[in-house]
């Protein structure tokens, strides 16, 4: 049985993409932080489904906890096929007020969580290849001035151009490794007014997208960005 992991699965987009690997066959690891009641909501959805859950705890900006989570993981799973990149907080505050630790703390749950996790699991990938999706945000790839959103925005694009590193590197392997970058989706605060589609996306649409990143059609796709974002920021 094919097996997966996705960061930060309890609540949300996580959720979403564990239950959606599930409905794929896939044997999943739900990995939460602190919300444990909700992440073992998440594995008994996953084993509803036929598949095996674990459920495991870390903090993915220790680089220990990282490694550990993964190679877990693949130790209780038996396998690794795919990594989802799903932790990621966001912050919206004015650029003279953001305090360094703030910046920081940007930086660890976005981006280096992902190098953290991607570092660990690719040596197990390398064998029979695998998937890797990290999750971005939409806009990311244009290097735009969002002085309210900075530190997130600027963790975000390192997040793509890490991907395309990586991915270039691993083609050979067999590793893919690219990138979703959602807009407004189902649990936003708010839809702004220059919204295309005029609506959120839904979980399952962002879900669609990984799905494809997973299926054998998408196995020489790497390396690229597939934003879900009803035409937010074109």
């Amino acid at each position: 049985m094919p097996a997966a992991l996705v960061t930060g699965s309890a609540k949300g987009i996580g959720r979403a993409l564990a239950l959606m690997l599930a409905d794929e066959g896939y044997d999943v690891a739900v990995h939460y932080r602190t919300s444990q009641r909700e992440a073992e909501e998440v594995a008994r959805e996953v084993e509803a489904r036929g598949v095996s859950a674990v459920l495991l705890q870390a903090d993915v900006t220790d680089a220990e906890q990282a490694a550990a989570l993964v190679n877990e993981a693949h130790a209780r799973l038996g396998r690794l096929d795919v990594l989802v990149n799903n932790v990621g907080d966001y912050l919206f505050t004015p650029l003279d007020e953001l305090e360094i630790a703030d910046w920081h703390a940007m930086f660890d749950s976005n981006l280096h969580s992902t190098f953290y996790t991607c570092r660990a699991a690719v040596p197990l990938m390398r064998e029979r290849g695998g998937r890797i999706i990290n999750l971005g945000y939409a806009g990311a790839e244009l290097v735009a001035a969002r002085p309210s959103i900075a530190a997130y925005s600027i963790a975000k694009t390192g997040v793509i151009l890490f991907s395309k590193a990586l991915a270039k590197v691993e083609a050979k392997r067999g590793i893919t490794v690219n990138v979703i970058s959602p807009g407004i989706v189902e649990n936003s605060v708010s839809v702004p007014e220059n919204l295309p589609m005029g609506r959120a996306a839904t979980f399952a649409e962002l879900s669609a997208a990984a799905k494809y990143l997973i299926s054998p059609e998408a196995r020489y796709v790497t390396g690229v960005t597939l934003e879900v974002a009803g035409g937010w920021n074109v």
